[in-house]
């Protein structure tokens, strides 16, 4: 489980190469960026980021975001490809 505070971005946008990962939003608001694509997210939203895809998530609520998050199969850090360099589009 991850709070991202309001305002915050989850930084670095990242990647799995060797597997996929679920989020569930269970309280707030914001938007994900998922391989280029920008979506709202809410309380109840279920994201799929397939294996590969840069991906990051920005609370743009007012309240802390909680967020699950599910990996297939389990990781660690050590499996992240870390793209700094990628941020939302203005």
């Amino acid at each position: 489980m991850i709070l991202v505070a309001p305002g915050e971005k989850v930084r670095a946008a990242h990647s799995h190469p060797n597997g996929e990962e679920i989020i569930y939003i269970i309280r707030g608001s914001g938007r994900v960026l998922v391989a280029g694509e920008v979506s709202p997210v809410r309380e109840g939203t279920t994201v799929l980021f397939p294996q590969g895809a840069v991906h990051m998530l920005h609370n743009t609520g007012t309240e802390e975001m909680k967020v699950v998050c599910f990996f297939a199969p389990s990781t660690s850090l050590e499996n992240y490809r870390m793209h700094e360099d990628v941020d939302f589009p203005e």
